[in-house]
């Protein structure tokens, strides 16, 4: 745990007692402030009073007496669409509002840093899609090449669950938007954007509150080294707002649509082969196709990503392209599940909205693809340009019907759930061909998140495997 700092016989309000909060809360009391909580669940309510926490009811003025300041969790709304009501109050009456990031910013750096070698360094990655397989790597990464590392934020554990630091530790967060939009402290020393996708919108208020967002964590605490994507014209804006010029190479810009020969740094894929250069010369190439966690133009995207941001903290492109080489990838992110009879089985549960299900046919060829839950705005129209690698879809879920309005000239079926689906790709699939679980819709119809609608196909696809074995 890292203790907050600062807020010593303090009585900070905790909004939110999921993962984040109970972890916000533990460590408040850690720093010696005086904690209440509250929570809208009265399950958390009353799992939180069973643990000897103090509730606030913050929906109330009695809540407020003596509070300096409202720690909330990333998923209660501090804006739009509308704030939470104790959020609302909060900013009422002059209190400040942050959450676990900014607490974690204060409080990371001690005066034990002081007998340190090496000084610790933070990595952030933010961004659309293929934020969490980039953390993911570098941390692999990093434990590959011996470095003392740890992993949080929006994957793992939460920030201030984490230890404190150690000497020469890379701490590598993944921080949505939520996360960034709120915090009052953000200051990394890489920071990371992959790319950029219309989400969240609702939470933004719109595109252009959804960048402001990302682009916070860069113009905030001012990161020694900014990597970021440049396919999407706000990446190609944030690097030029950043840099001084095309030779600052605090500015490493990673690309898998373009070469990027003329800048003082970047990293880029084409046609699987990652190239590095620097002040106009290639300093590294790596082939990428045969690396079994990475594949597809999203995931060399990544990899571009998480190299540039260990090549950031000094390691050699031999020790990353080691590591490369042994990362097996995150479950429901393009995750081959199994090869049963010469047919691929591959899990991409996590793309939830249109442009991950893009990335995700582009990576395979002769796909079995099963589709379908929540769908989003727009549906899948974006979708039918790809369609040509598409064998046959397997529709399920709420929007199935819709989806199959939508690529009614590809051939595709109705199967409804997920059984069914897997059922019939199984029946129908040919050596040579991938199954691909790749919804392009949220779960929230049939599934409580993505990861059991993931889990719930890799089940069943091992069921398929000891039926077959």
């Amino acid at each position: 745990m890292i203790p907050v700092q600062g807020v010593e016989n303090q009585t900070i309000a905790v909004l939110g007692l999921g993962r984040s909060g109970s972890a916000t809360a533990a460590a408040l009391k850690a720093g010696g402030a005086d904690v209440v909580v509250w929570d809208d669940g009265q399950e958390a309510r009353q799992q939180a009073e069973a643990d000897g926490m103090i509730l606030a009811d913050l929906t109330r003025d009695g809540g407020w007496h003596g509070v300096t300041a409202l720690i909330t969790s990333p998923g209660i709304p501090h804006l739009y669409p509308k704030p939470h009501p104790a959020i609302a109050e909060a900013y009422n009456r002059g209190i400040p509002v942050d959450n676990d990031i900014g607490l974690f910013f204060r409080s990371y750096a001690t005066a034990d840093w002081d007998r340190f070698d090496t000084m610790p360094r933070v990595i952030c990655v933010t961004g659309s899609n293929g934020k969490s397989t980039t953390t993911a790597l570098i941390h692999h990464i990093l434990e590959h090449s011996g470095r003392p590392t740890q992993m949080g934020g929006n994957i793992g554990r939460g920030v201030l669950s984490l230890e404190p630091a150690q000497d020469a530790e890379v701490v590598v967060l993944e921080l949505s938007s939520y996360q960034t939009d709120l915090a009052r402290a953000l200051t990394p020393d890489v920071a990371v954007l992959t790319n950029l996708s219309p989400d969240h919108l609702d939470r933004h208020a719109g595109i252009g509150g959804y960048f402001a967002a990302k682009r916070r964590l860069f113009s905030e605490g001012g990161p020694d080294r900014a990597i970021v994507g440049v396919d999407e014209i706000e990446g190609r804006y944030l690097a030029d707002q950043l840099a001084q010029g095309p030779a600052d190479d605090r500015v490493i810009r990673v690309s898998v649509s373009q070469k990027l020969q003329d800048f003082g740094w970047s990293v880029f894929a084409r046609k699987g082969f990652l190239a590095e250069w620097r002040k106009g010369r290639q300093v590294a190439s790596v082939d990428l196709r045969d690396i079994a966690g990475l594949p597809g133009a999203h995931n060399h995207q990544n990899a571009c990503a998480a190299w540039a941001a260990c090549r950031s903290v000094g390691l050699a492109p031999r020790e990353i392209e080691a590591a490369f080489h042994s990362f097996a990838g995150l479950p429901h992110r393009s995750q081959t599940i199994a090869e049963i009879n010469g047919v691929r089985w591959v899990n991409d549960s996590k793309a939830t909205n249109t442009d991950a299900a893009e990335k995700a046919l582009q990576a395979f060829d002769k796909i079995r693809w099963i589709a379908g839950g929540l769908g989003k705005d727009g549906g899948i129209a974006a979708l039918v340009p790809h369609m040509g690698r598409v064998v046959k879809a397997y529709l399920i879920g709420h929007s199935a019907r819709d989806f199959a309005l939508e690529i009614a000239q590809t051939p595709h079926e109705i199967s409804e759930t997920m059984e069914a689906a897997v059922a019939a790709a199984a029946a129908e699939a040919q050596p040579g061909e991938t199954v691909l679980l790749a919804p392009a819709a949220a779960s929230f119809d049939q599934y409580p998140n993505f990861e059991k609608r993931g889990e719930h196909f890799v089940e069943l696809v091992r069921k398929l495997e000891a039926g077959r074995s």
